[in-house]
């Protein structure tokens, strides 16, 4: 039985779809600011393994808007919570050029080692928020080939190709291989 420590139950009721034995642990603890999504679970995973016993698991993400030199990146969160879709929908106006890339590195702490899995979701900005499903970014992220939203996919959909739907089965298989599910 693996721990998931996060905030978010939107993104461990995504990851539980895929690892059903998943358990959440809604705990404090500090993310860095740092030049990489790496470097803050890196970090994170060391803090939390000096303080909670077995095996954990945390997860962090990013958007990467590539017109706007990868910003919000890792400061994702923090932008989402100051400016919102409607800002980055506003820093986005009259710009053509909309790609981005979503990513995912889920940290596994797993006897007293640390595991990182990446996974990656490129596709483009919406013009508008679009769909009530999801959370955070969903609503203006069109992933490559399909022309909805995260927002406006099942959980189950956007399971398949989104990138913490593809870190988790990276996990998964890991999790597998080593006899642990």
């Amino acid at each position: 039985m693996f721990k998931l420590i996060t905030h978010n139950r939107n993104k461990y009721l995504e990851m539980k779809k895929i690892i059903p034995s998943l358990e959440m642990l809604d705990m404090e603890y500090p993310e860095i600011q740092a030049d990489t999504i790496e470097e803050v679970i890196d970090f994170a995973l060391d803090h939390l393994g000096e303080r909670i016993e077995g095996d954990f698991i945390i997860d962090d993400s990013g958007l990467f808007i590539h017109e706007l030199n990868d910003f919000p990146g890792v400061y994702s969160a923090y932008i989402f919570k100051t400016l919102g879709n409607e800002g980055i929908l506003k820093l986005l106006e009259g710009v053509d050029r909309r790609d981005a890339t979503f990513k995912t590195v889920i940290g596994l702490r797993y006897k007293g080692e640390n595991f990182k899995f990446i996974g990656l979701c490129h596709g483009k900005i919406s013009k508008e928020a679009r769909g009530k499903y999801g959370f955070g970014y969903d609503p203006i992220f069109i992933p490559e080939r399909y022309s909805r939203t995260f927002a406006e996919m099942s959980t189950e959909e956007k399971n398949k190709v989104s990138h913490r739907g593809k870190a988790i089965r990276k996990l998964e298989a890991f999790l597998k291989r080593i006899g642990e599910i």
